[in-house]
């Protein structure tokens, strides 16, 4: 995930497109033309090593040096190649910027500064496109001008070897080395033509191995799968570091949380809430220390197996473009009416779903855009719910609710932890009051733990912002 995090979504629709797309090309051109152009130097160098054997030498320096001065200029085109992918994820990922941002854009008056923000790059890409198209009528040009030279040089040193009887060429010896030479050739040039389409084809698979190659990628192969997953999860000592900034976001967590257990994360911004749910659901793994899930230590299992056993409510919800029943059921095939009614129910969504002008086959748009923010939390409350999952984790989830509203889905949920373990991360303490413990954390380190009423009073970093929210609450 970490991968994901660091990398703009125009950039790898870059990859996933039109790096592809390059990859696709390459190997085609050089299935059509490329092996023709390879049986044909074979050829021309077999027949002359029986008609002319003394002759071959000629043929063996004089290729090779073309190779050569071909693939010097290939060099350059590689640069020009890798200017120009470059110049292209750059727009892609100003034109996903663009589309994110156009509320914000129009809202203050902001399009003529994106509309030369765009011109920027799309000049960068015109830029580097020519370059690229320049270099690539030289490269042609040369070749031209490198084929006509070899077949006359060829063509001269054969008749000079006929007219002095030299190395047995006779004047017949003379058309079969001009023609076989220019085939020769002729197939150097050709492979030679197909570079614009290699070079991109290995730009693009070296673009594709910063993917494919990233020490993030999850290994999950050939290890044990988690078939059933109670809910014990257990920390011991772990610790955890950002490589790109060296600081340690955790050290010495230790806790166990159990079937039944609601766990509250709070705390100060950074204080490593968000690194230690990722660590749970196993997109980070532990640097010191060890996460066991029932009394299994989580690295050594299949991370996948294990979180089918897992749901999801994030701070900012994700939906996609499909209907509210797509959105509930996503990944889970085919579900009954029922099930989508009762997790719509729960998570408190079923009154405005009802009054949607499709009902649950209403299309929500793209992200959500057809409904509102805390209609769109709703429906992913829902989705987590209907997985019925041992381990529930809700990050913010009620943030984007009325207080009304919260505390409908607060009652619910109540509910269905029963024998789940769920971790309850909140900035609202008004949301964790009931949790049965909650750990404090403050620059990477658990400083409190116990129930509401445990810290409430404790002069601790909770009291301090139980009160503050308390004091801004009577304010309003």
């Amino acid at each position: 995930m970490g991968f994901y995090l660091r990398t703009n979504a125009g950039v790898l629709q870059t990859k996933v497109v039109r790096d592809v797309e390059n990859i696709e090309q390459m190997v085609r051109n050089l299935s059509d033309g490329g092996f023709t152009a390879i049986n044909g130097a074979i050829g021309a160098i077999l027949i002359t090593s029986i008609k002319v054997p003394l002759f071959l030498p000629f043929f063996l320096v004089l290729a090779p040096l073309i190779a050569i001065f071909i693939a010097k200029l290939r060099m350059r085109l590689n640069t020009r190649n890798e200017e120009f992918r470059s110049e292209i994820e750059s727009m892609s990922a100003r034109v996903n910027e663009m589309t994110t941002l156009l509320p914000i854009t129009r809202a203050h008056g902001l399009e003529k500064s994106a509309l030369q923000t765009m011109y920027d790059s799309f000049s960068s890409v015109k830029t580097a496109g020519l370059k690229l198209d320049i270099f690539n009528a030289k490269f042609n040009a040369l070749a031209w001008v490198t084929f006509q030279l070899a077949n006359v040089s060829c063509l001269a040193v054969a008749s000079y070897c006929a007219l002095d009887h030299k190395f047995g060429v006779t004047t017949g010896d003379v058309v079969l080395l001009t023609s076989f030479f220019g085939q020769l050739i002729g197939s150097v040039i050709l492979l030679s033509s197909l570079m614009p389409q290699i070079s991109k084809g290995f730009s693009s698979i070296r673009s594709l191995g910063e993917l494919l190659e990233s020490p993030d990628v999850e290994e999950n192969a050939n290890k044990d799968s988690f078939d059933e997953v109670i809910g014990v999860v257990n920390f011991q000592n772990v610790g955890f570091s950002y490589g790109s900034t060296g600081t340690k976001a955790l050290s010495d967590i230790s806790f166990m949380a159990r079937p039944g257990e609601m766990i509250a994360l709070v705390g100060p911004s950074g204080s490593g809430k968000s690194t230690l749910i990722n660590l749970i659901i196993g997109f980070l793994r532990p640097q010191v220390g060890s996460i066991q899930i029932d009394g299994k230590i989580m690295s050594d299992y299949d991370l996948r197996s294990f979180r089918k056993f897992i749901s999801v409510v994030p701070q900012e919800s994700v939906l996609f473009e499909g209907t509210v029943r797509d959105n509930v059921t996503y990944g889970l095939g085919v579900i009954s009416d029922a099930k989508v009614e009762a997790a719509l129910r729960a998570a408190n969504a079923w009154d405005f779903v009802q009054e949607l002008p499709h009902g649950i086959d209403t299309l929500v748009g793209e992200r959500g855009a057809r409904i509102s923010g805390g209609q769109k939390q709703r429906l992913a409350i829902a989705r987590a719910l209907i997985r019925n999952p041992r381990i529930l984790i809700l990050d913010e989830a009620t943030s984007a609710l009325d207080s009304q509203s919260e505390r409908e889905i607060q009652t619910a949920l109540e509910g269905l932890m029963a024998n789940r373990t769920t971790f309850v991360v909140a900035h609202r303490l008004s949301t964790v009051q009931k949790a049965d413990r909650i750990l404090v954390l403050d620059h990477g380190h658990i400083i409190e733990s116990g129930s509401h009423l445990d810290l409430a009073h404790s002069g601790g970093l909770y009291q301090r912002l139980y009160e503050a929210q308390t004091f801004i609450g009577e304010e309003q």
